[in-house]
């Protein structure tokens, strides 16, 4: 006769490594590696509405500083002289010093000036929003831009008035008097913006926020590997 087969041990008798076991009461699981979130990445700033906000506001600061630069330009810029004389009953004006340098000197003065704008602009808007964002740096630009020019207008119109005939009919035949303030070489009005422009680029190299350089180790699903 054939000896009867031995029956296979129960289930529950099996080995218990092979058995799947549940995490432990109280115990989270680690998610996927890639399901977990790190507050190093995956952060996209404060939103496109935020940073539009605030390039508005940095755009009209800076158009507003423009004032200031008009004011300093105007005090500081050199005097061109001229001089006035009357010529077959017609007032005829020239420069007082034909050799002077005096008028390279008022596009020189705004063009250091604007420069010196455009470096505390960038400083300035890179102390309040370290993060930069494309929004800021069109309103870098924009902002330098309009400054110039309200600073131009206002540095003509604190200056010595555009009639230069009725002025020098005022002062008399022979007297030296200022003339207008003029701008002669418009690409002063672009030393703002490109300084800033230039200034803020190099501080987001240099102390910007960096993107993370390695990956966090992953996790296996249900904390340490099986045995």
């Amino acid at each position: 006769m054939t000896a009867p087969l031995t029956p296979p041990p129960p289930p529950h008798e099996q080995s218990s490594h092979n058995a799947w076991q549940p995490p432990a009461a109280g115990h989270v699981a680690a998610a996927p590696h890639d399901a977990v979130w790190h507050g190093t990445y995956g952060q996209d700033g404060p939103g496109m509405k935020t940073e539009v906000r605030e390039a508005a506001v940095v755009t009209v600061a800076l158009a507003l500083a423009g004032a200031l630069l008009g004011v300093l330009w105007w005090w500081l810029a050199p005097h061109v002289p001229l001089v006035a004389d009357v010529v077959d009953k017609n007032w005829v004006v020239y420069l007082s010093d034909s050799e002077g340098e005096q008028a390279i000197g008022v596009d020189g003065t705004f063009t250091l000036l604007a420069l010196g704008f455009g470096v505390l602009s960038a400083l300035a808007v890179f102390l309040l929003r370290r993060r930069g964002g494309v929004p800021l740096v069109v309103a870098l630009g924009i902002g330098g831009l309009l400054g110039s020019l309200l600073a131009w207008k206002v540095g003509v119109w604190l200056g010595p008035t555009q009639d230069v005939i009725a002025h020098a009919r005022a002062v008399g035949k022979g007297v030296v008097f200022s003339a207008p303030l003029k701008m002669g070489a418009k690409g002063a009005l672009l030393a703002w913006p490109l300084a800033a422009l230039v200034v803020h680029l190099g501080l987001m190299a240099l102390f910007g926020p960096r993107d993370p350089e390695s990956y966090p180790e992953p996790h296996h699903p249900y904390g340490a590997p099986l045995g």
